[in-house]
Formats: structure tokens, sequence, C-alpha cells
């Protein structure tokens, strides 16, 4: 009888971890449907934190991290760099927009075009939504992938994808006084308020 217990016990744990096994996995990244990626999209923020990560060198610039970052974002625009020594370390500069602006029906009503490492957004008649909330929910960010297999999944960024993108903002310096430095606020525009982002894991779904 003892033994019998012991066994329906083990059956219903059993039972019950899988169970929960099911349900972790279904929200894990690597399951995530385009539908779950781009809901997701809609309505997370940048998540930004203080970071204790050190100065480090790559491909001769200092990198000094400023704060730990991610962000879920539709992208809204890209622009690709090769002249110029910003280009030797950021290559890429991807418009994103997350909560409304990451929604089809409301960046497709504006005209978006980047250059000269910003971002522009133009609309007829009226802006789609209110221009504070465009300013607050999309920025243009300055790429820096950390290794070849960044570099690779970045590649395949395009308009109207959904990435998640995790790594650091950071400043960049090197040895002739030059300095490239993150902004570290959402709620900017103009000179200055791009973000400088040193990429260490990314995923694109088309």
């Amino acid at each position: 009888m003892q033994l019998k217990t012991v066994f329906k016990a083990g059956v219903v744990m059993l039972v019950a971890f899988f169970a929960i096994e099911s349900i972790r996995t279904s929200f894990s990244p690597q399951h995530a449907s385009p539908a779950a990626l781009a809901t997701r999209a809609a309505l997370q923020v940048p998540v930004q934190g203080p970071t204790d990560k050190p100065a480090f060198a790559f491909k001769g610039f200092q990198i000094q991290p400023l704060a730990r970052f991610s962000i879920d974002a539709k992208v809204l625009s890209r622009e690709d760099y090769y002249l110029g020594r910003e280009a030797e370390l950021a290559p890429m500069d991807l418009a994103l927009g997350w909560k409304r602006m990451a929604e089809p029906a409301v960046y497709r009503q504006l005209d978006i075009t980047q250059g000269r490492r910003w971002y522009f957004y133009r609309w007829r008649d009226a802006p789609p939504i209110p221009v504070q909330e465009i300013v607050e929910s999309s920025a243009n960010m300055h790429l820096i992938p950390a290794n070849a297999a960044v570099e690779k999944t970045l590649n395949r960024a395009r308009e109207g994808a959904t990435v998640r993108l995790s790594g650091h903002l950071v400043q960049a310096s090197d040895a002739s006084g030059w300095r490239w430095t993150s902004s570290l606020s959402r709620t900017d525009s103009g000179a200055n308020s791009c973000e400088l982002v040193f990429v260490e894991s990314a995923q694109v779904q088309d």
C-alpha cells in the first residue's frame, strides 16, 4: 500500500514537471512565433540599468560601458556606413520603434529616412500619433556588433523585421582624442540623442 502511494505521487510529480516545462518553453524566445514577437515589441520599452562592466579594448578603440541595455523593437529603417572612423566601429544604424511606433498602422503613415547618422520622419497633414510620443518610442541606434556571429544576425535586420538586442550603451574613444558617446535617455531628440549600442546578443524575426 505504501509503495503504491509513493508510485502515485511520483506520477503526479512527473506530470506536473512536464506541464510546467511546456508552459515555460512556450514563452521562450526560441519558440516565439512572429506574431508573439511583434506583440512583445509593441508592448515593451527598452530596458536600461546600471553596469559594473569595466572598460575594454575593441578594434583599436577603448569602449567604456555606461549602462546595460536591451530592446525588443520593430525596424523602421536601416542605413549601412562604410567610410570614416565611426563606420569602422558601428557599420550600421537601425531606426527602431516600440510601443505604438512598432505598429505598421502608425509608422507606415510616416516617411522615414536615415542619413549622416541621423533618423528623420515626415508626415502628411498631421502625425499619426503625438510628436512627443514618436520621440519617446523610436530612436536611431548606432550598432557595434560584438563579434562576427552578432554582425551576421544584424545584417538580416531589414525594415519591418522585429529585433531583440541586448548589450551595453557605451562611450567609444581612441588615442587621437576622438570620442563617441551614447545617449542615456529615450526622451531626447536632435544632436547627441542617438544610442551607441555594443550589441552582445541579437535575434531577428522577419
